[in-house]
């Protein structure tokens, strides 16, 4: 079984989120068997800024679907959108 990258878009709920606790929180949401393999930043708008971790998971059904539903849990996440995806 392979492994697969995805950028995932992560928006907090408004600017005055702290980003980088934020970033831990999502680090420690994670499920087993997927980790991240780094993080960007995305300039949106009115000083909202997107976070966009590169997540990497096995290749089974579902996909990104469990890393999606646990960042949505997230404490001062907005929404949760995959963005590019392949494998590795």
């Amino acid at each position: 079984m392979g492994k697969v990258a995805a950028q995932i878009k992560v928006m907090p709920q408004n600017p005055d989120v702290d980003l980088d606790a934020l970033q831990e929180r999502l680090e420690q949401s994670l499920p087993e068997g997927a980790k991240i393999n780094g993080f960007e930043r995305d300039d949106v708008a009115f000083g909202l800024v997107a976070l966009l971790p590169t997540v990497v998971v096995p290749d089974e059904a579902g996909g990104t679907e469990a890393v999606e539903e646990a960042f949505s849990d997230v404490e001062g996440v907005e929404s949760v959108e995959v963005g590019d995806v392949g494998r590795l």
